[in-house]
């Protein structure tokens, strides 16, 4: 029963090592916001650019705009209010992959605004 184990701890370090799943919940996240007419071309395409982006040492490409981030934020605030709460905010930055699981951020008690969660995003 020990090899099993250990296989499991290597691939547990593997994907950790690597990002792997990191990656994936990005790629899944971008998929379900953006629902492109042709998602493995759309992989392809983030794919391709994570390479170059590594190859030239410019940093993570983000690709969304500003009416994506709008839209991020609108589905977040359902009532509408112009802020969402900083559990929300939180998950959505998750969603996003701008938020790993481990990270931990500071809840100041303030709600969050379009032009926080638009600063944010563009800094991550």
């Amino acid at each position: 029963m020990q090899a099993g184990g250990d296989r499991e701890l290597q691939a547990k370090n593997y994907l950790e090592k690597h990002r792997i799943m990191e990656l994936l919940n990005y790629l899944t996240s971008a998929l379900l916001f953006f629902r492109p007419e042709k998602p493995r071309e759309y992989l392809i395409s983030i794919l391709e650019r994570l390479r170059i982006a590594k190859i030239t040492g410019v940093a993570f490409p983000f690709f969304m705009d500003h009416s994506n981030i709008v839209s991020m934020f609108e589905m977040m605030d359902t009532s509408e209010k112009g802020a969402v709460s900083f559990a929300q905010y939180r998950e959505g930055l998750k969603t996003l992959g701008l938020l790993n699981e481990d990270e931990v951020l500071k809840d100041d008690g303030h709600v969050i605004t379009l032009e926080k969660f638009r600063s944010e995003v563009r800094t991550s």
